[in-house]
């Protein structure tokens, strides 16, 4: 099975978490754990994670980037998903995760928008 995730810094200091392909029951735990890997292990000033490469997420797969946000608001890290499908930005709007995750928006964007206005 093909890793859930790839983790990169920038030359910022800031840590992009892309979540690969499906992200479920079998994997939610591998993606969590990657999230809080690269915040502990490169304690960033922010985290993205990056959904433009997510094909789809189940109940535990956002436990996972709920448990993501966690980690980083205990170290002090600025949280961020981005690049999210307009099906997964839905699902973040309706179950309130956008509120909490704040900005989520497309990185090509010139000005991130708040997902609760989209």
């Amino acid at each position: 099975m093909e890793n859930s995730i790839r983790a990169t810094r920038a030359d910022d200091g800031s840590v992009t978490v892309t979540v690969l392909g499906e992200v479920d029951f079998a994997n939610s735990g591998t993606v969590a754990l990657g999230i809080h890997d690269a915040i502990t292990d490169w304690s960033p000033a922010a985290v993205r994670v990056d959904l433009r490469d997510a094909t789809f997420i189940d109940s535990t797969g956002l436990g996972a980037l709920i448990e993501g946000y966690r980690t980083a608001e205990a170290k002090g890290v600025t949280f961020e998903v981005v690049n999210p499908s307009d099906t997964f930005r839905r699902v973040l709007s309706v179950t309130g995760l956008a509120d909490l995750f704040g900005l989520i928006h497309d990185d090509r964007d010139e000005e991130p928008s708040r997902a609760s206005g989209v």
